[in-house]
């Protein structure tokens, strides 16, 4: 595990009265509440939903018979080198006992084609050589057809270089590349590239390497990770509202930060749902959308490269949660989580009821099940009707033991607010510092100088907005951690602390 440390300071608190503004609810934007808050600054954070969590966010719904349960935004897999945010989550629970692992997280392919990730040794590149052995999809002759060079930047990443040489490409036509066999492909790739939300033909092939690298070819970690026992607004959501709370934090949900303007002595003005609220720095920890809604609303934010890097940003396809309460069991030799591809839109099949125990005591009480259907990238020309459909159809292909179940019950969400990576688009993508002091960026759409993705990037932006809204304080920074920041064959670089925060 590396220390990626910005401008270090003495000061355990800022020695002077500071005041924050956080835009934005969800753990990017609790990452940077909880740093300054317990450096000593008072923290107004403003949520626009009714619940923390933005996208791993949880919120309490009904069954038909008026029983309670917690919905989420879909399943969220929570691996080891997610460093940063087992950092933010141990202020909750130290030993974060209310995670289990998973043994294993098969892919399903069609014909009964799986392809297990269990045994396989945690240190690159054993990993990477192990896998390849054993995949039943890969034989001698096809390794003999793979393009050696386009293969080895798998195993090359340096964050320059890679982004210098594959940005402009897409991820499809890097696969293409490889020539690997197609069923090998699909097995190995094609649904390692979905859980990113983008689509291969609209995401940039030097992103896709940067997250092959941080999973799988420079991660130390292995590729078995935990799963939460309760749904994230017990385990995690209540938790961290309880400890904002105690650190003085003044969390507003239901609350929408519309923009921000110059105040007096060199503060800024936040609006506040008709509230204005005066402050000595921000952090717009928002989605791709309401940031860019924050900076349209703010004239005071008038740097032009600045404004021009948030308008570019976009959003991927939608994607698509499926939760089903069915009348009869799975199989007893299925696991918990199991991707999916090559049947239609289908992405990966959760069974929450053999990891979560609200949905455990449903299927203990009625013999049943409780299943979440996943589409990452949906063709947004496909409607409501359509997805279930094509959905329905791959789920019966992978598990046919459901066919015919009767649903008891369903919740159907589609959305639409991942941020979009597309070839081309790293050099302009917005930092975490802006060019106004007092302001700085976090979210999971952010450029960072350390691999990372998804929740953890989310809660290392959020660290890296605190520490450096606090530097000019000489306050001592939150420690960043990162697995290898080059691959195997990487060139050696040297990034100065500066680097850190861009």
């Amino acid at each position: 595990m590396e220390l990626v440390l910005p401008r270090q300071g003495e000061h355990r608190r800022v020695p002077s009265k500071l005041t924050a503004v956080v835009a934005g609810g969800g753990l990017a934007g609790v990452a940077a509440a909880v740093v300054l808050a317990e450096r000593g600054v008072s923290v107004v954070l403003a949520e626009r939903e009714d619940f923390l969590g933005g996208r791993a966010g949880a919120w309490t719904d009904r069954l038909a018979s008026g029983e309670p349960f917690e919905m989420e935004r879909g399943f969220h897999a929570f691996f080891r080198q997610y460093y940063n945010l087992q950092a933010l989550l141990r202020r909750i629970d130290d030993k974060l006992s209310f995670l289990e692992a998973l043994d294993d997280y098969p892919i399903l392919g069609p014909g009964g084609q799986v392809e297990s990730f269990s045994g396989l040794p945690n240190k690159p590149p054993w990993n990477v050589i192990a896998l390849t052995r054993r995949t039943p999809t890969l034989g001698l002759r096809d390794l003999i057809g793979v393009n050696g060079p386009a293969a080895l930047a798998m195993l090359r990443y340096e964050r320059g270089w890679t982004y210098g040489r594959y940005d402009d490409q897409t991820a499809g036509q890097y696969l293409d590349s490889l020539r690997f066999p197609p069923d090998a492909r699909r097995m190995l790739f094609d649904v390692f590239a979905h859980s990113f939300f983008n689509p291969e033909g609209a995401m940039s092939a030097g992103e896709l390497l940067m997250m092959f690298h941080f999973y799988f070819s420079g991660n130390p970690e292995g590729l078995i990770f935990d799963v939460s026992k309760q749904p994230f607004s017990k385990s995690i959501w209540g938790p961290l509202g309880d400890y904002m709370a105690g650190l003085g934090v003044n969390v507003r949900t239901g609350c929408a930060v519309s923009s921000v303007a110059r105040g007096s002595d060199r503060r800024w003005s936040v609006a506040l749902d008709g509230e204005t609220v005066e402050t000595n720095v921000v952090v717009l920890a928002l989605t791709v959308p309401g940031l860019q809604a924050v900076v349209a609303e703010s004239p005071d934010l008038d740097d032009s490269g600045f404004r021009r890097s948030v308008e570019d940003l976009a959003l991927t396809n939608p994607f698509a949660v499926w939760r089903l309460w069915l009348d009869r069991p799975a199989n007893t030799d299925r696991q918990p989580f199991a991707g999916t591809t090559g049947i239609g839109s289908l992405d990966n099949i959760s069974l929450y009821h053999l990891f979560e125990d609200e949905s455990r005591n449903w299927a203990e009480r009625t013999g049943g099940s409780v299943v979440e259907l996943h589409a990452y990238a949906v063709d947004p020309g496909m409607t409501e009707t359509e997805i279930r459909k094509d959905l329905l159809r791959a789920f019966h292909s992978f598990y046919p033991e459901f066919e015919g179940a009767q649903v008891f019950e369903e919740r159907f969400l589609i959305r639409r607010d991942c941020p979009a990576f597309a070839p081309g688009s790293y050099a302009n993508r917005p930092g975490v510092t802006t060019p106004h002091e007092g302001i700085a960026l976090a979210g999971d759409f952010v450029r960072l100088p350390i691999p990372s993705a998804l929740m953890e990037r989310a809660v290392a932006s959020g660290f890296l907005a605190a520490n450096h809204l606090l530097a000019p304080e000489g306050v001592r920074p939150e420690p960043l951690r990162s697995i290898p920041r080059r691959g195997l064959f990487g060139r050696r670089v040297t990034e100065t602390a500066e680097s850190c925060m861009r």
